[in-house]
Formats: structure tokens, sequence, C-alpha cells
């Protein structure tokens, strides 16, 4: 979350993924869940703001930092950008808030990004552009505060976890799924077939795993 001033950490929110029909690695999924926890919970707590009233900048100084957002920055193309504004539609709340996508250009390199804006055409900035570097340093810091998140839950889990009451399940092939798996309870949701695309995983100690959260499938 940033402002004029730049990122506003007080307002950065992190979401455990809850669904069950998610799977590891599917982005639309996972965004699907975020936005729609996150709006809805505003929506209820603040209302959806009237955007035809206007303030003078005077007036906006002594206002605290607003928790609706005015712009979305989706970190992706057009196809994230339309599951996100889809989303939005269905919230009633696309007068409310703009999605934009933004992907990043050419061999994923830092400066070519293209924005895809709602009803027009996408657009990319000059490399000096302070508006595109301001956006380089958003983008930058709700990265860094993410993998933080995930760190930090990583290692709650690989302190004390249900993956430690699997037999032949050693700290080695603990930290193997839980890097390729996020964390325990989405162990627990794998298909086989998953459990033994997993580096170091055996079919036998994937169908231990398998077996030791699908108590149906070891009788």
């Amino acid at each position: 979350v940033a402002g004029p001033e730049g990122s506003v950490k007080s307002q950065s929110r992190k979401f455990n993924i809850k669904s069950t029909d998610i799977t590891p690695g599917d982005d639309f999924g996972m965004m699907r869940e975020v936005m729609t926890r996150r709006f809805s919970r505003l929506i209820k707590e603040e209302g959806i703001p009237d955007r035809t009233q206007t303030v003078s900048s005077a007036e906006a100084a002594d206002l605290p930092f607003p928790v609706w957002p005015d712009v979305i920055l989706i970190d992706g193309g057009q196809g994230q950008m339309t599951a996100v504004r889809a989303i939005l539609e269905e919230l009633a709340i696309t007068d409310s808030v703009i999605a934009i996508g933004v992907a990043k250009g050419v061999d994923r390199d830092a400066g070519r990004e293209r924005f895809f804006p709602p009803g027009r055409e996408s657009f990319t900035l000059p490399p000096r552009d302070p508006v595109l570097y301001f956006i380089q340093r958003m983008r930058d810091e709700a990265h860094r505060f993410a993998i933080g998140s995930h760190r930090a839950r990583r290692k709650k889990e690989m302190v004390k976890n249900p993956l430690d009451e699997i037999g032949g399940i050693g700290p080695s092939r603990k930290r193997a799924l839980l890097q390729h798996f996020g964390t325990a309870k989405a162990v627990s949701r794998a298909a086989l077939s998953d459990l033994m695309a997993v580096e170091g995983i055996s079919e036998t100690v994937a169908k231990q795993v398998y077996n030791h959260f699908h108590d149906d499938a070891a009788k």
C-alpha cells in the first residue's frame, strides 16, 4: 500500500489462503480469494466511497490516510487485470476503484513494464519516468513484504507441524515438502501425484504422506 509519500506499512495486509479448492500455483484462484476477502471486508466496515465528492488539497492534507484505494496495481498483464476486473464487477465497485495490470517487459527487465488500464490500449512509460520509478519501488516493497511474511510462516511451520508425525519424514524431506507446497496444510491437501513430483520424495514416502492425511486411502 502506498500514498504520495511512499509506502504506508500500517495499511499493508497479509492473507493466508483458506479455500481448499485452490492448489499451489493457482495464481488466479489465490488472487480471486484475496481480492474478494479484502474488498468484502472494506464494504462491510467502511461502505462504498462516493467518488463524486471532491476536496481541496488543503482539506485532503487534514484527512487520515484512506483505507479505500484509488488504484490497484496488479502484478501481471491483461489476463490478471481482466480477472480482477471481474471480481470488482461482482462486488459492484468498478466505479470506486481502478485496477491496472503491470506486466514486466521483454526478458522481465525493469524499466520496460507495460500497463494495462481498463478500456484503453496498453502503454509503456519512458525508462527514466519518475512515475515508473515510483511504481517499481512499490512493487519491490510489496515483494519484500510478501517474502518476509512467507519466510516467517515457513519458519513457524518448520518448528512444529503435522509433518513431524509422519514416519520417514526427516528435516530434509520436511523442508522439501514445505518449499514445494508452502505450508503443511497445502501438503495435506496435495494429490499423490503432486507429492511424488517433489524433489527428494519417493513414491513410497509420497504414499506415506498421502495416507497420513487421508485415512480412507490407507484402509
